[in-house]
């Protein structure tokens, strides 16, 4: 912790469990089983918060639609197994099997221990470790403004160039006004792999893509394709 987040934690346990899979999940007397995914739940939230409010000071000029991208070219899967596997964070997850094709146990491991972070620090010091040590550290935001993240594109061109029939469905509305949320279901042949929710119709698609093309490359056949 102190070689990527540059602090020596308090309540290390935290951050242990951070790193350990759920194919490793401590399983107690009662049949409970502990593993990393409460502490990923919690990092996710946090990280998104942290982005969000560093890009709202960064661009006070800029409008919601920019800032939503911006905050998706940082966060989103891809990125965060990149950034995962360059922390060197791989040689430290605990598992019980052979999960090296599976990327997004990296990305998942670096989430939980934001979350345990979260915990251990509260979220000030999160925030300014995350801000010193990730954001400044390892992304060039005017590189990534001119970066094409559009997961729905790549998702249309991988169904049609592998034959497969691809459709983006409107599921519903939930909210009045400014929170006004949209729910979008992605449907290959015929089949529910992923949804998205967001404020807006193409961001619900574009987070809905993003973990659609997140669960194809786990197979090996769409891994080089996507």
């Amino acid at each position: 912790m102190k070689n990527i987040f540059g602090f020596w934690p308090e309540n290390i346990f935290l951050y242990k469990l951070a790193l350990r899979h759920k194919s490793a999940a401590i399983e107690f007397v009662n049949g409970e089983r502990m593993s990393n995914e409460r502490l990923e739940f919690l990092g996710d939230a946090i990280l998104d918060a942290v982005v969000a409010h560093y890009l709202f000071k960064l661009f006070p000029l800029r409008d919601e639609g920019f800032l939503t991208q911006m905050r998706s070219k940082i966060v989103n899967r891809q990125q965060l197994n990149s950034l995962s596997h360059r922390l060197g964070l791989d040689d430290y997850i605990f598992t019980n099997h052979d999960l090296s094709h599976t990327k997004s146990i990296n990305g998942n491991a670096l989430e939980a221990l934001i979350g345990a972070l979260f915990l251990d620090k509260g979220f000030a010091f999160a925030e300014k470790v995350l801000i010193n040590r990730i954001l400044k550290t390892h992304f060039d935001l005017d590189e990534l403004q001119n970066k094409d993240f559009n997961f729905k594109s790549k998702l249309l061109e991988w169904g049609q160039k592998e034959k497969h029939v691809i459709n983006f469905i409107l599921k519903g509305e939930s909210g009045k006004g400014m929170n006004k949320q949209y729910l979008v279901e992605i449907l290959i042949d015929q089949e529910k792999i992923s949804e998205g929710r967001d404020f807006s119709i193409k961001g619900a698609e574009q987070i809905a893509a993003e973990k659609a093309i997140a669960q194809l490359k786990e197979s090996f056949s769409a891994a080089s394709l996507l």
